[in-house]
């Protein structure tokens, strides 16, 4: 899962309202479960420390797509989702932004003293991993948030973030154990962030003269670059056609709306679904399923519950809460014995592929977005403005 390029996290203001964070728990958790309940932990930690696939999750969640901010904010949604269940799953989610980046330690030797692993040893690996990246590469990111994903195994993933003020940008780190042979050569599994040209990597395989040079105190400290990742976000904020792979995406749109294909659709998944909430439920079961190459376009995603900013269009609660309802559904099924609903996630995912490459529809994208902010008010459109607006109103009503 090793990923070579770079991506740029814009920095990017405001909050996550309660309305959007209750939901992104839920559909965080019930992807996560999915992921643990087709393919084991191993997999979802993988995947966590993909930053493709890590960016397409919090684009379906319905986040920003391409800001900083789904870091923060998919940390926090799989620890409230999934710590609660973590004796049952076996994940356990520690640290997050500032202060609890702080507590992780701590919080990793509670863990260890219930599954009897090395808390001594997850601490020390928490804070090599935080200074590696905080001060073993001089790229001017500070690292502000630290997430520490552990199984009951001991397998982990960390996920830690850094900014840079200057630039107006955040660089994202990913870690996992089972790439992990030697701290001081290679260890990451990806670094996200802006390309900023020459940086000094002293933890890079061809930095080992660099290592012994330090070591005797060599004067001479040689900068090598440290290799790109392929992942590139753009700082506009609204979503174009050039950031979502269109036949992609026109695959998924013609199983929503062609009515042969939509009921055929429906019928793997053994429901009666509308075609808005077939699209939401397509994008999910590739989140679930989808290889890794299928993640080079993370902006795709955000067409499942769009984005709290209104980009690519309003978040439609009723469609995100009947996607959930039906992921949910399919779960609680699978965990009493009978898994042929959730099976029906793999299936649609694997119809949808099928689609895309018999048929190669290609999507119209300002037809698309032209399409889902007219029928917006019908699916119950919400956007953090709309929260705004209605304060305003209300204060108005004072005077």
């Amino acid at each position: 899962m090793r990923r070579s390029g770079h991506a740029d996290l814009p920095l990017h203001g405001g909050r996550v309202p309660a309305w959007l964070a209750d939901r992104m728990t839920q559909l965080g958790s019930a992807i996560s479960e999915s992921v643990l309940l087709h393919y084991g932990p191993s997999e979802l930690l993988s995947r966590l420390s993909d930053p493709f696939w890590f960016q397409a999750l919090g684009s379906v969640m319905g986040m920003d797509w391409h800001s900083s901010g789904i870091t923060t904010s998919v940390v926090g949604a799989l620890k409230r989702g999934l710590n609660p269940r973590a004796h049952e799953l076996g994940v356990y989610v520690c640290g997050g932004r500032g202060k609890h980046s702080r507590k992780t330690p701590d919080e990793l030797r509670a863990v260890a003293e219930k599954t009897g692993l090395d808390g001594d040893e997850l601490a020390r690996t928490s804070r090599l991993t935080a200074r590696i990246d905080n001060n073993a590469i001089a790229d001017g990111f500070q690292i502000y948030l630290h997430a520490f994903v552990l199984t009951a195994n001991g397998e982990w993933a960390v996920i830690q973030q850094g900014l840079n003020d200057q630039a107006g940008l955040a660089r994202r780190y990913h870690w996992h154990s089972a790439m992990v042979r030697d701290f001081t050569c290679e260890p990451h599994a990806a670094i996200a962030g802006a390309h900023q040209g020459e940086i000094m990597n002293l933890v890079d395989a061809a930095a080992r003269p660099a290592q012994s040079a330090l070591l005797d105190i060599s004067h001479q400290s040689p900068e090598i670059t440290i290799r790109d990742l392929c992942l590139a976000m753009p700082s506009h904020h609204d979503v174009r056609a050039k950031d979502v792979d269109l036949k992609r995406l026109g695959a998924v749109l013609a199983l929503a709306y062609e009515r042969d294909l939509n009921d055929f659709a429906s019928l793997l998944l053994l429901e009666k679904l509308g075609p808005r909430t077939l699209q939401s439920l397509a994008l999910i079961a590739e989140v679930v399923h989808g290889a890794p190459v299928r993640f080079t376009d993370p902006a795709r995603f955000s067409f499942a519950h769009g984005g709290k900013d209104g980009h690519p269009f309003p978040v439609p609660l009723k469609t995100y809460d009947a996607s959930l309802s039906v992921l949910r559904t399919a779960l609680d099924s699978a965990r009493a014995g009978d898994g042929e609903k959730l099976a029906g996630m793999r299936r649609l995912d694997q119809f949808v592929r099928a689609v895309e490459e018999r048929h190669q529809p290609e999507a119209d994208f300002d037809a698309v977005i032209r399409h889902e902010r007219a029928i917006s008010a019908s699916v119950g459109g919400r956007t953090v403005f709309d929260d705004r607006r209605q304060k305003q109103s209300r204060q108005l009503d004072l005077f």
